[in-house]
């Protein structure tokens, strides 16, 4: 039998799961290849065409990460396979992609503490899948700093990006249900893991994270998490994902300068196709801007940004505000947290020049989840960009993470 690293392998994993009864029945998978919503163009690997286990948080299958997409500190990484639960219908199984890295050197006692890392928004179709596509350097460098701090990562790729099925952009239930069930499938399918985690997240996966930790005590009760690590975290959708005056302003500069943040909407107006297909995009997005809306089904975020500035879009040049809004209508209350009493601690970083998620947004969020008798740590850093507050708050999540795996008790820190 082919081993990986000397330990792994894809089928033993698999069978070590069906001789300890972890699998009850097989069940088949019911999503189905989208090209407008940017299925296709990825390995084999992605598309799994037999039965799988009948319950959601089951590997399927692993394989080596080759080294050009691992990270500097990890001493082995893997892309995996594993079921969710569609968290869209709330029934189906689903496959959903990932990747599990591995600190250098032996285990500890007890395995090594586990970071369940979400990503941030990188597009809407399979080829942008971080554990296909890669990482950012500015992830590779957050990443790397837990590896090296001796956790564990267990990245999820989010339902329907990598594998088959529309990627349900900001939902908040399925994103969350991807997030748990990669920590359900990583620690069964790695020895060496610890029941012991972290959920952390950033942007989009900032959102994930906290639903994660919302919806873990009904979802996934048997999960130990010990603390939520989120920045850049949107709250609010109805004031972010919509167009016209927000909270009754207008900046007038803004208003005329290219607005990047419109690939966000762009991806937003293709999530709220998936349950409104009767929706066109030639009627809610101007001819001028139309085929940048097309593009955003094929290509990935960073290729997007760039096409927009170049374009020098805004949102009054691009989108019909009026029919923009009705579409969206719709899927705002899918996007928000089903709660906001976390069993465990929530840190929050929020960059002060956050132009993407504004700072009152993310503080909001702070205030009415202390409100509602979290623990929230709140870090705002006034000079911090959006990108800039992942790795300018490790100073304050490092100890913060620190005492949530030992323990240790974490005091209350809410916005005044």
């Amino acid at each position: 039998m082919k081993r990986i690293a000397g330990k792994f392998s894809k089928l033993a994993v698999i069978a070590s799961l069906f001789a300890q009864g972890a699998v009850a029945h097989d069940a088949v998978l019911h999503a189905h290849t989208d090209i407008a919503q940017g299925d296709g163009r990825v390995p084999a690997f992605y598309s799994w065409s037999r039965p799988v286990p009948g319950h959601e948080g089951r590997m399927v299958a692993m394989e080596a990460l080759e080294s050009s997409l691992s990270l500097s500190q990890a001493g082995s990484a893997y892309r995996i396979l594993y079921t969710s639960k569609d968290g869209v219908d709330g029934e189906d199984i689903v496959a959903v992609s990932g990747a599990v890295f591995l600190p250098k050197g032996k285990a500890p006692d007890g395995g090594w503490p586990v970071i369940a890392w979400a990503h941030g928004t990188v597009g809407m179709a399979d080829v942008c899948a971080p554990s296909l596509a890669g990482r950012s350097a500015r992830d590779n460098a957050y990443l790397n700093t837990w590896l090296k701090e001796g956790y564990a990562i267990v990245a999820t790729d989010y339902q329907g990006l990598g594998t088959p099925g529309p990627h349900p952009y900001v939902n908040a239930r399925p994103q969350a249900y991807s997030v748990l069930d990669s920590i359900r499938a990583a620690q069964r399918g790695f020895p060496v893991l610890s029941p012991k985690t972290v959920i952390v997240g950033q942007s989009q996966g900032g959102q994930a994270a906290v639903a994660a930790a919302a919806y873990a005590p009904t979802y996934a009760p048997e999960l130990d998490i010990r603390g939520t690590v989120a920045t850049g975290t949107p709250y609010k959708f109805g004031q972010s994902l919509q167009v016209g005056p927000v909270g009754g302003k207008v900046d007038p500069k803004a208003a005329k300068a290219a607005d990047p943040t419109i690939y966000y909407m762009f991806y937003g107006l293709l999530m709220a196709q998936q349950t409104q297909p009767d929706l066109k995009g030639a009627d809610i997005i101007s001819p001028e801007a139309l085929p940048l809306f097309e593009q955003a089904k094929s290509v990935c975020n960073t290729r997007l940004e760039a096409d927009i500035r170049g374009a020098m879009l805004t949102r009054d040049t691009t989108f019909r505000a009026q029919a923009y809004n009705a579409a969206m209508s719709p899927v705002l209350t899918k996007l928000e947290y089903p709660l906001l009493k976390f069993k465990s601690p929530l840190f929050l970083g929020i960059g002060g020049k956050d132009a993407e998620v504004p700072s009152s947004a993310q503080l909001a969020l702070a205030k009415d989840a202390c409100s509602e008798g979290s623990i929230v740590v709140t870090k705002l850093y006034p000079e911090l960009s959006h990108s800039g507050a992942v790795n300018g708050s490790l100073p304050d999540s490092l100890p913060f993470v620190k005492a949530a795996f030992e323990g240790n008790p974490i005091m209350a820190q809410c916005p005044k």
